[in-house]
């Protein structure tokens, strides 16, 4: 809800401030602690076609192209180059869970940050980058497209934009993303995971990308402090109950089932051989992205 009495130049001005603010603070992050390390994590994009010459002994025979042989009379080959170009495509969960949060950021504050970093490394790397934001559907699409301003957009979306749902449906999300992304690109799926289609919806979309799961977490969600009564909301559903968190049989069960979940997402990634990323909001995540970097550099290196 807006102030009254607030204009709507002191209220564009407000946004601009935030803006420039999270510009500011990714861009000292990617200059002093990631520098370098953003391009050669994601070297390898694909090649594309660029001519054809006439076949020298020892050329792989499955590169001939027979059109232009036959037209010829003399065997000729194609020539691919890498592609330079990397397209960066951002899905950022915007759920009510991403709400909540124990200290002094929430799980979308997280969020919005990681983003933020890898939309501004993409952007300075002169790579193309897109953004999807969901809920339980497709809130808003911005095409891949290069340029400083076009990064400041990115982040004003990220920062005020108002969903309409509440709950989580991921599958929508990457559906939606195979729908409009034909070819392949670098993904970072932004979410807490609190969703049940997983299953279904990660093997089609990491076949087709490279898809990157980073989970976002609160310290609370692994494991609750004895308060005794507390009356608790799920934030997507608005289902509300009063739970016994002084109970030592709750506080176990508590763990228990927050370890299950988890232990289902590492599984389910490990088996599509994704690499992966957790946030917690109570730390940096300087360091996380600092050891996903140099991982992706030194297996490209190999």
């Amino acid at each position: 809800m807006q102030s009254p009495g607030v204009s709507a130049e002191d209220r564009q001005r407000d946004l601009l401030r935030k803006v420039r603010r999270i510009q500011i603070r990714t861009e000292h992050l990617i200059r002093d602690l990631f520098a370098g390390q953003y391009t050669s994590a994601f070297k390898g994009r694909g090649i594309a076609f660029s001519e054809v010459r006439e076949y020298i002994p020892g050329d792989d025979i499955r590169m001939i192209d027979w059109n232009v042989t036959a037209r010829m009379n003399s065997p000729y080959v194609k020539q691919f180059v890498e592609e330079r170009e990397l397209t960066l495509i951002l899905l950022v969960d915007l759920s009510r869970s991403g709400w909540f949060g124990s200290g002094h950021r929430s799980k979308r504050d997280l969020a919005i940050e990681i983003a933020s970093i890898l939309a501004f490394s993409a952007i300075q790397n002169n790579d193309r980058v897109g953004l999807i934001l969901f809920t339980d559907r497709i809130e808003s699409y911005v095409p891949p497209r290069k340029g400083s301003s076009h990064g400041l957009r990115l982040i004003r979306d990220l920062l005020f934009y108002e969903p309409a749902g509440s709950g989580t449906r991921i599958r929508v999300a990457l559906d939606f993303l195979n729908l409009v992304s034909r070819r392949r690109a670098v993904v970072f799926l932004i979410s807490d995971f609190q969703s049940a289609d997983l299953e279904m919806a990660l093997p089609v979309t990491s076949k087709r990308h490279d898809l990157v799961p980073v989970r976002i977490i609160d310290p609370l969600e692994e494991r609750w402090p004895r308060l005794g009564l507390v009356e608790l909301e799920d934030l997507e559903t608005g289902e509300r109950l009063v739970w016994d968190s002084g109970s030592r049989k709750s506080a176990e069960a508590f763990v228990a089932d927050s370890k299950t979940q988890a232990d289902r997402l590492k599984r389910l990634f490990a088996s599509l051989k994704l690499d992966t990323l957790t946030f917690r909001t109570d730390q940096s995540v300087v360091e996380p992205l600092r050891k996903f970097f140099l991982m992706r550099r030194r297996r490209q290196a190999r």
